[in-house]
C-alpha cells in the first residue's frame, strides 16, 4: 500500500498537531463565554451553585426555565435545518458514517443552546458542546487543506474531537481511546496515534496557558488494597452499573414525556423550571458538578447529604437531558458516581468495615458510573486515572468500570451515545454469524430421482425456478445435479430426449456443504465457485440430502454487522 493512501503516515501526523492547538483554544473560547453570562446574570465569577445565591430563591426557576426557552428556540432552528438539508450534526456519527464535514451552522446553533442552557444551570456537562465545536474546527481546517493530501475530513474531526475532550478533562490518552471507542467501534493503531498526538498538543497548550494540575485533588492519597476494599470496589461497581442503567433508562422515559410537548423552546422551558424547582432543595444541583466533585473529595458532605444529592443530581440530570438541553453527560455521570462512591464508602465504615480513606472511592465511583453510561470502560479507566493522577487507583478503577458496564450490558441497556450501540449490533451479529450452523438457513431444494426424465426435472426447473435440480435415490442420499441448461442443449443435440432418465445427463461431482458446519466455511465454499445455491448433505458418510442454501441468505445475514 502506498504511503499516500494509508490510514497513517506523516501528513496525518503533522496535521493532528494545528488541530490539537485550535481544538484546546476552542474548549477556552467556549469557557470564556459561559464566564461572560455568569458575570452578567449573577456578576460573580463563582460556579453556577454558588452563583445562583446572588438571586433570591423565588427567581431560581425562572431563571433555569427562561434558559430553557431561549436554548429551545436555538436548538429548534438547528433541528429544522437538519430536517430541511437532512445532515448529520454530532461529531459522533460524522466520524463513523465517514461523512463530509461537520455542518456549521447546526453546530453553531446547538452550541448557542447549550451555552444558554448551561448558563441559566441546566444540569447537563459542557464537554458536549466543546466537543462539537471542537470538531467543526477540524471540520474547517479539513475543508481548507489541499485534496491532494487524501485525507478524509471524519479523520480531522476525529483528531479534534479527541483534542477538545482532553481539553476539557485534561486526559490526553483516554480522550483518543474515546473517539476510537465509541466512533470507530475499535482501536486500530493507525487510527488511534493522530488522536493521541492532538490530544496530547492540546494538553500540552492548556499546560502552556496555565491549566496544569490535575482536575481533581486526589494525587497524594495511597490506595490500600486488601480484602475489605476489594469487597467495596466490587460492590461501587455492581451499583453503579445499576445507577447507569437506571439513569439510562430515566432518561428514555424523560425524553418520552417531554416529547408530547412539540414546542422545543416551551420544552427546555420546561425541564428548565423543573430543575431551577429542583434547586429550591439544593443548587448543587446545578450545573455540570464539577465543582460539587471537589468539594465532596475535600469531604465537605455527610452521608445523608450525599444520598440526597444523589438523588437530586439524578432527577435533575435525567430533567435536562430528556428535555433536549444540548450538554454532555461525562461530568454529571461523574457526579453521579462521586456521590455513590463515597457514599457506600461511608455506609462501610459505620458497618466498621476497614476500608481505608473513604474519598478515594469517589474516584472507583467515577470511573464506573461513567463506564455503565457511556459504555467506553477503557475510556472511563483511563480518564479518571489522568484526571486524577493517582497510580494506585489503577486496579480498583479496572473492576469497577468492566463490573459497571458488564452490568448494563447484561441489563440490555442501550448506551448514550447511538453509535455504540450500532457497534454492539455488529458485533453481536458478527458473533451469531460466526457460530451460526449451515443448516440454520437451509431452505427446500427442488430434488428427483435418478430414474425420472429430464422432461420432469425441467418442468421441475420452471416451477422453482432454479438452474440446477438435485438427484437422490430412494433413501434420501445425494447424487449429484443435473442442469437446465446441459439438458436443452443436449435435447436440441438429439443426444437425449424428455423421456430420458436424469441419470443420463447427472453431473455427481458436484459442490456441495455440510450441515454442521460454519457460516464461516459456508461463505468460504461459495467463494470456490459462481453458483447462487449450493446443496446441503447432512455428513461425508451418509451424504443425505437436507436442502440448499443461498448466496443471497448468506449476504442478508453478512450485512447485519458489514
Amino acid at each position: 500500500m502506498s504511503g499516500s493512501k494509508h490510514a497513517l503516515n506523516w501528513t496525518t501526523l503533522l496535521i493532528a498537531i494545528p488541530v490539537g492547538c485550535v481544538a484546546s483554544l476552542v474548549t477556552l473560547a467556549f469557557r470564556g463565554v459561559i464566564d461572560v453570562i455568569n458575570r452578567l446574570l449573577f456578576n460573580s465569577d463563582n460556579e453556577i451553585t454558588v452563583a445562583m445565591h446572588v438571586w433570591p430563591w423565588i427567581f431560581w426557576p425562572l431563571l433555569v426555565g427562561a434558559g430553557g426557552v431561549i436554548a429551545g428556540f436555538f436548538l429548534r432552528y438547528a433541528v429544522a435545518i437538519e430536517k430541511q438539508e437532512t445532515v448529520q450534526t454530532d461529531y459522533l456519527e460524522v466520524i463513523n458514517a465517514r461523512l463530509d464535514a461537520v455542518p456549521t451552522k447546526t453546530s453553531l446553533f446547538r452550541a448557542l443552546s447549550s451555552i444558554a442552557s448551561i448558563g441559566s444551570g441546566a444540569s447537563i456537562g459542557k464537554e458536549g458542546p466543546m466537543v462539537q465545536l471542537s470538531a467543526l474546527s477540524g471540520s474547517l481546517i479539513g475543508r481548507w487543506l489541499p485534496k491532494s493530501l487524501n485525507l478524509r475530513n471524519s479523520d480531522i474531526v476525529a483528531m479534534a474531537a479527541a483534542a477538545g475532550l482532553s481539553s476539557v478533562y485534561h486526559a490526553p490518552l483516554a480522550s483518543a481511546i474515546f473517539v476510537a471507542e465509541i466512533a470507530f467501534g475499535i482501536s486500530a493503531l493507525q487510527r488511534l496515534i493522530p488522536l493521541i498526538v492532538s490530544s496530547a498538543v492540546a494538553v500540552m497548550t492548556m499546560w502552556s496557558l496555565g491549566f496544569r494540575s490535575a482536575l481533581y485533588p486526589l494525587s497524594e492519597a495511597l490506595f490500600q488494597m486488601d480484602i475489605s476494599s476489594l469487597l467495596m470496589t466490587l460492590l461501587i461497581g455492581f451499583v453503579a452499573g445499576f445507577a447507569g442503567w437506571l439513569l439510562i433508562k430515566l432518561i428514555a422515559r424523560s425524553k418520552a414525556l417531554f416529547g408530547r410537548v412539540r414546542s422545543l423552546p416551551l420544552r427546555l422551558g420546561a425541564g428548565g423550571l423543573a430543575v431551577g424547582f429542583l434547586a429550591l432543595i439544593s443548587t448543587d444541583i446545578l450545573g455540570n458538578g464539577y465543582e460539587v466533585i471537589v468539594k465532596i473529595i475535600d469531604g465537605q458532605y455527610l452521608l445523608m447529604g450525599l444520598l440526597g444529592l444523589l438523588v437530586l443530581k439524578t432527577l435533575a440530570t435525567t430533567l435536562s437531558v430528556g428535555s433536549n438541553a444540548v450538554g454532555g453527560l461525562f461530568t454529571p455521570s461523574l457526579l453521579i458516581g462521586a456521590l455513590l462512591g463515597v457514599a457506600l464508602a461511608q455506609i462501610g465504615v459505620m458497618l466498621h468495615l476497614p476500608v481505608g480513606n473513604t474519598l478515594l472511592y469517589a474516584a472507583i465511583g467515577m470511573a464506573a458510573v461513567l463506564a455503565a453510561v457511556s459504555q467506553a470502560p477503557l475510556m472511563a479507566m483511563l480518564m479518571v486515572l489522568e484526571m486524577t493522577l493517582n497510580s494506585s487507583l489503577l486496579f480498583p478503577i479496572m473492576i469497577a468500570s468492566v463490573l459497571a458496564s458488564m452490568v448494563v450490558y447484561r441489563l440490555q441497556s442501550s448506551s448514550t451515545y447511538p453509535v455504540v450501540s450500532s457497534h454492539f449490533s455488529r458485533s453481536e451479529a458478527k458473533y451469531d454469524f460466526d457460530n451460526m450452523r449451515v443448516d440454520q438457513l437451509i431452505i427446500p431444494g427442488a430434488a428427483l430421482q435418478p430414474e425420472e426424465s429430464v422432461g420432469q426435472a425441467l418442468a421441475v426447473s420452471s416451477l422453482k425456478r432454479e438452474r440446477y435440480v438435485y438427484v437422490i435415490n430412494s433413501e434420501g442420499q445425494f447424487l449429484g445435479v443435473v442442469s437446465i441448461h446441459d439438458i436443452s442443449r443436449k435435447v436440441l443435440s438429439q443426444e437425449i430426449t424428455l423421456h430420458s432418465p436424469v441419470s443420463s445427463v447427472m453431473d455427481n461431482n458436484f459442490p456441495c456443504i455440510y450441515q454442521n458446519q460454519s457460516m464461516r466455511e459456508g461463505w468460504e465454499a461459495f467463494a470456490r465457485v459462481t453458483l447462487e445455491r449450493l446443496p446441503v448433505l447432512n455428513n461425508p458418510q451418509e451424504r443425505r440430502f437436507m436442502g440448499a442454501l443461498t448466496k443471497t441468505s448468506l449476504i442478508q445475514k453478512a450485512q447485519e454487522f458489514l
